[in-house]
């Protein structure tokens, strides 16, 4: 057969190009690829059991793997153990007495709920209100590919008792009382010169600084690689985007400088304890009027609390996309020249891979909140505070958060050591750590640096949006 396929070919080259013998060649030879390729397609290119037989052993293989991973111990800051009225853990949506601490009875009941894992268990469950807690069995439900989420392990926060703790909850009232500032006024602000220098003199303090030194530049920021580089909104938040065939400017819905909540005890101890009615059980925030690009604190914490999962990630794909941004390196497409990306290390690809990455991680975070830490809310830990200045309880706190100048400034502002919340309910009813919009963040970034090149510039990208220029503050 390949003699007479052999023989056929030089025959067909000694023929002169426009000659009759070489069209009848030709239109045989075509005709004969066309049968051949109407008998592939109407047969698989692969056998089905073939096929078959392939997944299975792909998935066998990733199952047997992951159950080879050795777990990571997970180990608690010893608070829970530490204190028997519990002060040092989660317990919003419980009862409490009136100091705001813990029903012993509730509390000892949402240990066996975690204890048992189930629904029923949480069922049994004493709350103090009608809120619910939010989706601790997420803790426990599976996922059939990558690594059991609870083979993971985080580090422990910090004791209750630590300088550490205390370092975190200045910075947290620093915030507070500095979330209306504009970030582009962040040098000339004195508020923020106070800021810098009483976390720049804690020694526990575990943010980023320059050559020992909290600046304008570096306040509020993370801890984590480029997080004190630039300005403090990225210009994926702020630049214009076509999302399909809407077009979005970068602007978004805020609420009204200056309204802070849960400044009083009653307040405090209402949503401590769970005690709303209807949609918006303690109220809802006094919208903005006016659309904003994000300025300050506040405008971020809007952000932040209607987003959905990996919305701000998906954006930033969605932009990149848009600008033409390099693609990383690995991809194998690069090195294609008959095919581009599409389902396959394509937009499509690493874009669906942030809700994935997402839901993952969210489900390791909540395992990590509920089954391991279940570590009091900022919030919490400033009532505290309140009780141990107002002499209503004692408690075992680091004294640089007493004698904060953060703290004499909110008690001058509010008439309370509380921690003023941006929302009317403050934080949501889980536990404060590990936190659920760290968790996504770190698993989104991945996806986005396995997309694109981050050594490449933007090729796209028009000059930086300056804030400052484009809104009032007010």
């Amino acid at each position: 057969m390949q003699e007479q396929q052999h023989d056929e070919v030089l025959s067909r080259a000694a023929e002169p190009p426009n000659s009759r013998r070489r069209f009848l060649l030709e239109i045989g030879s075509l005709t004969a690829l066309a049968t051949s390729a109407t008998a592939a397609i109407a047969a698989p290119t692969v056998a089905h059991d073939d096929r078959a037989s392939d997944a299975l052993a792909l998935r066998t293989r990733a199952a047997e793997e992951e159950y080879r991973v050795a777990a990571v111990v997970a180990r608690t800051n010893g608070d829970e153990a530490r204190y028997p009225n519990f002060i040092g853990n989660f317990s919003k949506g419980l009862p409490h007495n009136g100091v705001g601490e813990v029903s012993p009875v509730a509390y000892l009941g949402l240990l066996a709920a975690i204890f048992a894992g189930n629904a029923a268990g949480f069922e049994d469950i004493l709350l103090g209100g009608n809120q619910k807690l939010v989706n601790p069995l997420a803790g426990v439900a599976f996922d059939l590919e990558g690594i059991d989420i609870q083979k993971l392990a985080t580090p422990p926060p910090a004791p209750l008792d630590s300088a550490a703790r205390a370092a975190e909850m200045v910075e947290l009232y620093w915030m507070a009382l500095a979330r209306d500032v504009p970030f582009e006024d962040y040098p000339n602000q004195s508020i923020i010169a106070q800021a810098c220098a009483e976390l720049s003199s804690l020694h526990a303090f575990a943010g980023p600084s320059f050559n020992g030194q909290v600046t304008p530049a570096s306040l509020f920021r993370g801890f984590t690689a480029g997080d004190a580089v630039g300005p403090y909104v990225s210009q994926l938040f702020l630049t214009p985007f076509a999302y399909g065939q809407y077009h979005l400017d970068g602007r978004i819905t805020t609420y009204v400088s200056g309204i802070d909540y849960m400044s009083t005890q009653s307040a405090w101890l209402a949503v401590q304890n769970g005690q709303g009615s209807g949609n918006l059980p303690f109220g809802g925030n006094q919208a903005d009027p006016v659309p904003r690009y994000f300025r300050n604190g506040r405008d971020l914490a809007a952000y932040v609390h209607s987003d959905q999962v990996c919305q701000a990630f998906y954006n930033a794909g969605l932009r990149l996309y848009a600008l033409n941004a390099a693609a990383n390196p690995g991809n194998p497409y690069l090195r294609l020249s008959k095919q581009a990306p599409f389902a396959t290390f394509g937009a499509p690809h690493f874009l669906t891979l942030q809700a994935e990455a997402a839901l993952r991680a969210m489900k390791a975070v909540f395992y990590q909140k509920w089954f391991v830490h279940r570590l009091l809310r900022p919030e919490a830990y400033a009532g505290l505070v309140h009780m141990e200045f107002t002499r209503q309880a004692n408690y075992p706190l680091h004294r640089s958060v007493l004698e904060s100048a953060a703290v004499a400034a909110i008690a001058q502002r509010w008439q309370s050591w509380f921690l003023p919340q941006v929302f009317p309910e403050g934080s949501p009813q889980h536990p404060s750590y590990t936190q659920a919009h760290g968790g996504v963040a770190g698993a989104c970034a991945t996806i986005l640096k396995a997309a694109f090149d981050g050594q490449q510039p933007w090729a796209a990208l028009p000059a930086p949006l300056q804030v400052a220029a484009v809104t009032a503050w007010d």
